[in-house]
């Protein structure tokens, strides 16, 4: 009899993750009595936990590599200072603040990739660091909550794609129709691995693995579109800045020898400097990356807020690292996917939004998702024992 392992290829655990969701989803259905996925709940899921996302697709290439970045919540909260100060004290357009935000994340990234990469102190020590260094910067740069930003700005979190086409069954056309974009792309993106893959006759998972995988795939993201063109604005443009970045993040580490590179660093670090690998010149990128997607989580958070606070982006760091884990990315380095750490930001996402909704103690929220991290760490521990991978 053929096991489910071999029947999908080696992927069962990424299919798990998302089984997991679908079955986190649909419990909280029950115990919100259907308010979990009406239309504007979805759209408000996307919108607030956006930042999480944003953050877990750098936070992973970090944690593939065999580092860890602490610092993440102290740069969104330094990034929405100084994006606020442009606007608000040195009147400049939304637009150029932004750009500024994203050239100062590129900066932070650089100078803590300076530490790690050619000075050589421990991502953990850098980045921690890092932590104390930006929230002392933005509580100096907002010593006051700044507000009243341009409509412009606040409509990077907060509003929705212009619906051009019209509506079917009062749904917005427009939305339905990024989610049948969405499911060709994958259908199409899928055959051609396959392909590739069959070409260089290379091992490739079975015709019943990938039908079964597009099938579920293509229900789950049509039945989130369905949903989410009923909500108030349809397509949120926070949706469409992550989903830009997880395509290009996807190809980046899967296509590019960027991607080839901090694989084979996490996995094997001896091994990838003897085969000719910059670690060095890698390592430094690689934060130097974190510190652009930050920025952007900053601005995101930001315009969410329609203001700057000192203390926002508290516990982002740990809301990133978790999503990882719980995504599917190994403690040890090495293994882990864009693809897996959204959906273990969307698992968060469901939890805070469910637990919310049932007006559960934000202190037993931080209980239950405690748990949830240890029972991902632990699945990922058993899982290297029993396939007798060396735990370090």
């Amino acid at each position: 009899m053929t096991t489910l392992k071999e029947t999908f290829g080696g992927n069962l655990r990424q299919y798990g993750i998302v089984g997991a969701l679908a079955v986190i989803v649909l419990l909280f259905q029950v115990l919100t009595e259907g308010k979990l996925l009406l239309p504007n709940n979805v759209a408000s899921l996307i919108q607030q936990n956006a930042y999480v996302m944003i953050l877990a697709i750098g936070m992973v290439i970090v944690i593939i590599a065999g580092h860890i970045d602490l610092s993440v919540g102290s740069v969104v909260a330094f990034i929405g200072g100084v994006v606020a100060i442009l606007m608000k004290h040195e009147g400049w357009p939304w637009w150029a603040a932004v750009l500024a935000a994203l050239v100062f994340g590129l900066l932070v990234g650089a100078w803590q990739g300076f530490w790690v990469a050619y000075v050589g102190i421990p991502a953990f020590i850098v980045t921690l660091g890092g932590m104390l260094i930006f929230r002392g910067l933005a509580i100096v740069l907002v010593g006051v909550t700044l507000a009243g930003f341009e409509p412009g700005f606040v409509a990077i979190s907060n509003g929705s794609v212009t619906n051009f086409l019209g509506y079917i069954a009062n749904r917005d056309v427009v939305t339905l129709t990024f989610g049948a974009l969405v499911i060709a792309a994958l259908i199409v993106s899928q055959l051609r691995a396959r392909a590739a893959l069959r070409r260089h006759e290379l091992h490739v998972e079975p015709v019943t693995a990938l039908v079964v995988k597009l099938a579920l795939f293509a229900v789950l993201i049509g039945y989130f579109s369905w949903v989410l063109a009923g909500s108030r604005g349809g397509t949120p443009i926070v949706l469409v800045i992550v989903g830009v970045l997880i395509v290009v993040y996807s190809f980046i580490t899967q296509r590019t020898v960027f991607g080839r590179n901090v694989y084979a660093m996490g996995g094997n670090l001896q091994a990838a400097i003897l085969s000719g690998v910059n670690t060095k010149r890698m390592n430094f990128m690689i934060f130097v990356n974190i510190g652009l997607l930050a920025s952007v989580a900053g601005v995101v958070t930001t315009s969410k807020a329609g203001a700057a606070v000192a203390n926002a982006g508290n516990m982002y760091e740990l809301d990133a690292i978790a999503a990882c884990f719980i995504g599917g990315t190994s403690v040890y380095g090495g293994i882990g996917r864009v693809s897996g750490v959204i959906v273990g930001a969307l698992i968060m996402g469901v939890l805070n939004m469910g637990l919310s909704i049932m007006r559960v103690d934000p202190a037993w929220q931080s209980v239950i998702k405690g748990l949830v991290l240890l029972v991902a760490v632990a699945f990922d521990l058993i899982n290297k024992r029993r396939s007798g991978a060396t735990v370090r």
